[in-house]
């Protein structure tokens, strides 16, 4: 924005060049602003009272300084400083007007009735030093930033998101929430609440826009908007990062979407052991890592991370250990030492936390970390370690390797027992593969029933993930194939399905 700065020369020189060093010199204000001081003009083949009138046209703000003397007046009885200030009123332009000195009885008499008309039309600021005049003019440039919302002071996710409407906003997204929310937490809203008014509930509109929050919850693009809230997930073979990256994905889509694609990717290359029913009906399952621990440090790193920052979550699966890196760092309130004990819970982004809370994605209890070295501990694991490393807050959650891999590189502990997992055999995905083990141990199951062996919240994600692509290879089959969306359909492994699962076993054997 344009700014120009309006006095009499020789009178206010001093203060006038005071603001345009200080507006060219400040890292904030120089990125909005930039102004025009006619003694710095080039000269030109132009009447200067013209060229004063044409740049107060071309300007977004007038910035007037008023000091003792009038100056010189033309044929109309009218200085210069006194014509700039009436075309800037009569263009409807904002006005910045600041008086030199606390007495006016002893300006000119036409600078006195200037002053005491500006006063009657706008707020105006006295000062007494260029370095006073400085400060007035900060602040007053500062507050019309924030009033235009070109720079922001509450939180992030409390902001609204620039560009995007209420159309950007998923509905059906908004009505699966409502479901999570009321089956999770005993959510207050009944099912057929209208999107605006669960939006409006949970404060994420600011003037009816959607805020970074609502996009990043529940938009139809959030990295339209913003384009750093993606997902990087990559696997590595070995000890250290190496190119070329075996299996390398970037996610986008929601919060919600990020959380179980990264928890996925992770889950689909780590061991999982599949027990029998000698104990009971329900065939137990174990994966390397704790799934409940692989959850909470991505769920954390996607809801606690700083969106501001250029860079995304990352997430890092090694031979020996899961790296999730998160930009952003901890509260001034908390330690790394604190987090590993009781404390309270200081969420980053509260208007994103609360619907993950909501949906039983994260508790609000502050027990995060604690939950997650329990976990490890329990399952024979180190403690996962937490560090502040370039602006990013990272978490290091070993795996189980052998002796003759920590020779390579890793650390030892003791070895893990061998997934009885098949291995992916081309072109059947890992995760058909989960979902055949699953049905070879516990017969047909149904959609609930599926959801809660994989810990799933999202009827699409196991529809687009497991079952569709199952059903299109002839791998599974419905138990009642007339009726595709009967709630008492199941599903069931086929022979194609058995005689894949038993070609993998047997290729598991061999080697």
């Amino acid at each position: 924005m344009k700014i120009f700065i309006s006095g009499v020369q020789k009178e206010l020189a001093a203060e006038r060049k005071a603001v345009a060093r200080f507006l060219a010199g400040d890292p904030l204000l120089r990125r909005f602003f930039e102004c025009f001081l006619f003694e710095e003009h080039p000269a030109v083949d132009q009447r200067a009272d013209q060229c004063y009138l044409d740049e107060v046209d071309g300007s977004d703000l007038y910035l007037g300084i008023f000091g003792h003397e009038y100056g010189r007046e033309d044929a109309e009885g009218l200085s210069a400083t006194h014509r700039e200030f009436n075309r800037a009123t009569e263009n409807g332009k904002t006005r910045l007007i600041y008086v030199k000195g606390a007495d006016d009885s002893l300006r000119h008499p036409k600078m006195q009735a200037l002053v005491e008309d500006a006063a009657g039309r706008l707020i105006r600021r006295r000062f007494n030093s260029p370095e006073e005049i400085v400060a007035a003019v900060y602040a007053s440039l500062v507050r019309i930033l924030e009033e235009r919302e070109l720079i922001r002071f509450g939180p992030f996710d409390a902001s609204f998101c620039r560009n995007a409407t209420l159309d950007d906003l998923d509905s059906d997204r908004i009505n699966r929430f409502l479901v999570l929310a009321r089956r999770g937490r005993n959510f207050p809203l009944p099912d057929v609440t209208p999107p605006h008014e669960v939006l409006e509930h949970l404060n994420l509109l600011d003037k009816g826009r959607p805020t970074n929050a609502a996009i990043l919850l529940f938009g139809r693009r959030p990295q339209r908007f913003l384009i750093t809230s993606e997902v990087k997930c990559a696997h590595f073979h070995g000890f250290e990062v190496e190119k070329p990256i075996p299996s390398y994905q970037v996610y986008k889509g929601t919060v919600f979407d990020l959380v179980d694609q990264a928890k996925d990717f992770v889950l689909s290359k780590i061991d999982l052991w599949v027990g029998t029913r000698a104990e009971s009906t329900q065939v137990p399952t174990k994966y390397e890592i704790p799934q409940e621990v692989v959850a909470e440090a991505i769920v954390n790193a996607v809801v606690h991370r700083d969106y501001t920052s250029n860079a995304s979550v990352q997430v890092m699966l090694f031979k020996d250990r899961l790296e999730v890196w998160n930009p952003g760092t901890l509260p001034p309130t908390l330690t790394l030492e604190k987090l590993r004990g009781p404390h309270a819970s200081v969420p980053h982004n509260p208007l994103i936390a609360e619907p993950m809370y909501l949906t039983k994605y994260i508790e609000r209890m502050g027990t995060g970390v604690r939950d997650m070295i329990r976990r490890c501990l329990d399952a024979g694991l180190a403690e996962p370690k937490i560090r502040i490393d370039g602006g990013f807050f990272v978490l290091t959650i070993r795996r189980k390797i052998t002796e003759s891999e920590a020779q390579l590189g890793g650390q030892v502990t003791p070895p893990v027992t061998p997934p009885v997992t098949p291995p992916v055999t081309p072109p059947v995905g890992e995760f058909v593969i989960r979902f055949l083990v699953l049905l070879a141990h516990r017969g047909p199951l149904s959609n609930s029933e599926i959801l809660e062996a994989f810990q799933l919240k999202d009827r699409r994600r196991l529809r687009d993930t497991y079952i569709d692509p199952a059903l299109a290879d002839g791998l599974v089959e419905r138990t009642i194939p007339d009726k595709p969306t009967s709630r008492l359909q199941k599903y069931r492994l086929t022979e194609t399905g058995r005689r894949l699962l038993d070609q993998a076993g047997e290729e598991e054997r061999r080697s």
